[in-house]
């Protein structure tokens, strides 16, 4: 009785074999997956042999049943058009400007200052030039005189310069102002007279030209000559000035790329030496042309 339930036993099993071949070739090709992250095996429980562990056909399945290689799960991909967000585009129209403006900071850059120096010197020479052509009692500064123009030739008439009604010309130590109108001849010479030029303009001593006034300028004094001094080195100071409110525009400039980081540490070092070599440079000449005009009006 034994051996015939041994017997009945192994043909069991030897159907369960046969059937978990089947049903494990039917579900590769059907593509059946374990839910279990470990290997799939093809070991079906039936009403005559439930999964006990305990059983013998049980431990059999795990012992001699081998996995089945399921094709692997392929993932399908989708290629979509991205869609640009609102407004996307108002940052690269904005980040141009930004761009162009930090092509601009380049720390050596130092034309600026330059064309601030060459300014400041232009000023300084021409107010040098005014002293040196005869002091206060300049021709140019004549010109420059407001005088008070009207049909009447008195209150209440336009405003205007000498130089816009009369022409000043010098002439060694006497000073010729030609009068453009007979009207304005009387206005001209008032305004002359009442200035702090201490000058008395006098008719055409000919007596030919009535719109002719004649300035005998007096000859330069120690006291003319001093005062001219004095005019000269005020001047140099405003230019001095003038150099350093250049040089510090440029400091701020340079200041200013380092807080953007928009160059480089040792790029913003040597900027500042360049600018100081300008500014040196700009010192020295302005020194130069202040103590040239003093020696010229000293010796006067």
């Amino acid at each position: 009785m034994t051996s015939r339930s041994n017997v009945l036993s192994d043909v069991h099993v030897a159907l369960s074999a046969v059937r978990r071949c089947v049903v494990s070739r039917e579900g590769q090709r059907a593509g059946f997956r374990s839910p279990s992250s470990g290997p799939t095996y093809a070991s079906i429980p039936t009403a005559l042999h439930p999964r006990d562990p305990s059983s013998r056909i049980a431990r059999h399945d795990l012992i001699y049943t081998s996995p089945v290689q399921l094709p692997p799960l392929c993932r399908s991909f989708t290629t979509t058009t991205r869609r640009a967000k609102k407004g996307g585009s108002k940052p690269s129209s904005q980040s141009n400007p930004s761009s162009a403006a930090t092509a601009n900071d380049d720390p050596y850059d130092v034309s600026a200052l330059e064309a601030d120096l060459a300014a400041t010197l232009e000023r300084l020479k021409d107010d040098l030039s005014k002293l040196r052509a005869g002091g206060r009692f300049n021709p140019e500064v004549l010109e420059g005189l407001r005088v008070q123009v009207g049909k009447s030739g008195g209150g209440g008439g336009e405003t205007v310069r000498v130089r816009d009604v009369a022409q000043v010309i010098p002439k060694g130590r006497v000073v010729q102002v030609l009068v453009g109108e007979k009207d304005h001849v009387k206005p001209v010479s008032s305004a002359i007279q009442s200035s702090t030029l201490s000058l008395t303009p006098q008719p055409d001593p000919t007596g030919t030209n009535p719109l002719l006034l004649s300035i005998q300028i007096p000859p330069p004094t120690a006291e003319t000559r001093k005062s001219a001094v004095a005019e000269a080195l005020k001047a140099g100071e405003k230019a001095s000035t003038s150099l350093r409110d250049a040089r510090g525009k440029q400091q701020k400039r340079l200041r200013a790329m380092q807080l953007g980081k928009s160059a480089r540490p040792d790029d913003l070092k040597k900027g500042g030496v360049a600018m100081e070599k300008v500014v040196e440079r700009g010192t020295a000449e302005v020194k130069r042309v202040v103590e040239g005009a003093r020696k010229v009006l000293e010796s006067g």
